[in-house]
């Protein structure tokens, strides 16, 4: 007579359900905005001469996991006499600081001072611009703020038409 032998495996452990990983997933997402930085101090970033100008990054996606704010792409420009020229989608606003200037959007020219909001319109085939220093020599600064999700729903991509004066590095125009 064969005997049968019946051995019991170890029960496998309980998957976690998708809901389960999406809570928590938003938990922890809570907890790290709650825990953010509420102050960047500008001092601590540094300036960085682009393609497009003079930019000092203050929010990107390289640190939004120490902010109470991710998503935001938050930049400040300096015009000395003008930026690059490029076109994206646009749907995003630039708040003037400091300065006295124009924007050429699509071949129309705006003009602005410190005080004033630009908002680059959200358009089918994008939106290109160039910002203009009318007082070339004194400050001119304006904040970018866009908010990165919205961006990307749009498909947002960017073309580099014309390079800033001062830029050192590659001359081929990237797309993208």
């Amino acid at each position: 007579m064969v005997e049968r032998v019946i051995e019991r495996g170890r029960e496998p452990e309980p998957q976690e359900l998708v809901y389960e990983k999406i809570f928590r997933s938003q938990l922890e997402k809570t907890q790290q905005m709650a825990a953010g930085k509420v102050v960047i101090h500008g001092i601590d970033v540094p300036w960085e001469q682009s393609r497009q100008g003079l930019l000092k990054f203050i929010l990107t996606h390289l640190n939004w996991h120490e902010v109470g704010t991710p998503g935001w792409l938050i930049f400040v420009q300096d015009i000395k006499r003008h930026s690059g020229k490029h076109r994206h989608q646009g749907g995003l606003g630039i708040f003037v600081l400091e300065g006295v200037g124009y924007t050429i959007v699509n071949g129309v020219r705006h003009d602005w001072e410190a005080g004033d909001l630009i908002v680059l319109p959200v358009m089918a085939r994008g939106c290109e611009h160039q910002h203009f220093n009318l007082e070339p020599g004194k400050p001119c600064l304006w904040c970018a703020f866009i908010y990165d999700p919205f961006r990307e729903a749009l498909g947002s991509s960017i073309e580099q038409k014309e390079v800033h004066p001062d830029w050192q590095g590659p001359n081929e125009m990237p797309h993208g």
